[in-house]
């Protein structure tokens, strides 16, 4: 059997440093459950473009197409802000999803008991909170042309055009419906039909999709901005969303902060199946690089540890120790152990980066 592959890609600020912890989980897992990886690394973002120009190579580009997954840590920089839109660090992401055509993203948004008072929403509001975003990635008005800035008379006009495929949108409504089926069944697919032409055609193919090959699966609608007010009233009446790539953006960074800390979530991002029937798929925390704290112990480890569970989940098809490892995690976070981001009005034990992953592996150990 062909040793599974996967590229690490670090990146900016805080990356580094969280993704270490990653790689000593990654290391457990070939020690102790049998799973070895074979691991290779290099470099996306500022860090790319402060060895070669650029925010990815072409001959790390070429990697990630080969691999059976991509562990991403993070990108961007104050010292980049001032740099030409193309070679921005955030382009380097932006190319490593298109050409690997990973249309599908998923952020799930949990909320651990342990962290159920440290969210900004009342406890029977967030706790036991488990729902999926499904956002497409690939297309609609990050991608769509005409794009850009012109001049019209003696004024300035930014342009960015709103653009779905109906093939487009079957395809992330058939990862979203997929997905239901292994959860709770249920689907919200949320758009701006009442205002938007391709926010009528999003609805009218997902409801097509559904009545065609998902039956089963409960299907509602709603308006985006109204899902986002929902999401804060009561967000346990979802289960899968299914939306654009706008509209997720904007509403799976509502989720995240049901959860109270942006450095527990994690995500993946999830293309067509490869020749050995794995997805073309990059796994990464959804938090940015977060150069306030980079080099001083005080990131969180977790969103990124959580990011390979769902490596181990989508691409490898270990489940049960995928959820080994959000045990472990939760296990944790029971305990009390708290990186910075995590030290609310009810206290807890301040750990740095590598404190909180030393204890998620103690945890793994303990669940042998």
């Amino acid at each position: 059997m062909t040793t599974p592959s996967l590229l690490i890609l670090p990146g900016d600020g805080i990356g580094p440093e969280v993704m270490a912890e990653v790689r000593k989980v990654i290391d457990w897992y070939g020690a102790k459950r049998g799973l070895a990886f074979d691991v290779t690394e290099d470099l996306v973002g500022g860090a790319a473009y402060d060895a070669h120009g650029v925010p990815l190579t072409d001959e790390t580009m070429a990697k990630a197409q080969e691999v059976d997954a991509v562990l991403l840590g993070a990108v961007g920089g104050p010292q980049y802000d001032t740099l030409d839109f193309s070679v921005k660090p955030e382009r380097g992401l932006l190319r490593l999803r298109k050409e690997m055509d990973l249309y599908a993203n998923l952020r799930p948004a949990q909320c651990f008991d342990a962290l159920a008072d440290f969210s900004s929403l009342k406890r029977d509001v967030v706790a036991g909170l488990d729902i999926m975003i499904v956002r497409e990635l690939t297309s609609g008005i990050y991608f769509g042309e005409p794009r850009g800035i012109i001049r019209e008379g003696n004024e300035r006009v930014g342009i960015n055009t709103q653009r779905y495929t109906e093939s487009q949108i079957a395809r992330i409504a058939r990862s979203a419906f997929e997905l239901a089926r292994k959860r709770n069944n249920k689907v919200c697919s949320m758009e701006k039909a009442n205002v938007m032409e391709s926010g009528i055609l999003w609805r009218d193919v997902v409801t097509e999709i559904h009545d065609a090959e998902y039956p089963d699966v409960a299907l509602s609608h709603m308006y985006a901005d109204a899902g986002g007010m929902q999401l804060c009233r009561w967000p346990k009446q979802f289960d899968v969303i299914v939306t654009d790539n706008l509209f997720g953006d904007l509403l799976s960074d509502v989720a995240a902060m049901l959860t109270g800390s942006l450095g527990m979530l994690p995500s993946a991002s999830l293309g067509a199946p490869m020749e050995n029937g794995r997805p073309k798929a990059m796994y990464e925390p959804v938090h940015g690089s977060a150069p306030d704290i980079a080099g001083q112990g005080k990131a969180n480890p977790i969103a990124c540890i959580l990011s390979f569970a769902m490596a181990l989940r989508y691409s490898f098809d270990e489940g049960a120790e995928a959820d080994r490892l959000e045990g472990a995690i939760e296990t944790v976070l029971a305990s009390g152990l708290r990186t910075a981001d995590l030290m609310g009005p009810d206290g807890g034990t301040p750990a740095s980066t590598t404190e909180m992953g030393d204890a998620v592996l103690a945890a793994l150990n303990a669940s042998l």
